[in-house]
C-alpha cells in the first residue's frame, strides 16, 4: 500500500460537558495538528500515489471552517462531544467527499483508504481510519 500524509494544524475553543473529562469540562482552548494519509494501492504513471499539492490544499479546506472557532456553536457538532477521536471522524469524513468528488484530482478514484491523526500534544494523539 502507498501513502502520502500531509499536515496541517487548527486552533479550536469547545468544552467537554462530562465527568470524565475533569477540569476538560469547561471552556478551553486546543491546538491540533492534523495528519492525513490518503492510501492507494498502486501509483500512477508519474509515480505518484496522490498528489501532494492537492491533498495540502483540500487538507486546508477541510479545517477551514474549524480553525478558530468555538466546535460548541458549530451545527455539525450539535449532540456531540467533541473528543479528538470525534473530532478527526468529522475531518475524516470531509476528506472522503473530497475524494468521492475528485477534488484530490485524476488519481482521487484510485485512493481507497484514509486516516486522520488528530496530536493534542508531543505525548497525545487521536485518529480515525477506515477503507473508503
Amino acid at each position: 500500500m502507498f501513502a502520502v500524509e500531509v499536515r496541517d494544524h487548527i486552533m479550536i475553543a469547545h468544552s467537554l460537558p462530562r465527568p470524565v473529562f475533569g477540569p476538560a469540562q469547561g471552556m478551553h482552548g486546543a491546538t491540533f495538528v492534523v495528519d492525513a494519509a490518503f492510501f492507494t494501492r498502486d501509483v500512477d504513471e508519474d509515480g505518484l500515489a496522490v498528489d501532494i499539492g492537492a491533498a495540502t490544499t483540500v487538507l486546508g479546506e477541510v479545517l477551514k471552517p474549524l480553525n478558530y472557532k468555538n466546535l460548541d456553536e458549530l451545527s455539525v457538532f450539535t449532540g456531540k462531544i467533541t473528543t479528538t477521536e470525534v473530532i478527526a471522524k468529522h475531518i475524516f469524513d470531509e476528506l472522503a467527499r473530497a475524494v468521492a468528488d475528485k477534488r484530490l484530482g485524476p488519481g482521487s478514484h484510485r485512493i481507497c483508504r484514509l486516516k486522520v491523526t488528530l496530536h493534542e500534544s508531543h505525548a497525545a494523539r487521536g485518529w480515525y481510519e477506515a477503507d473508503l
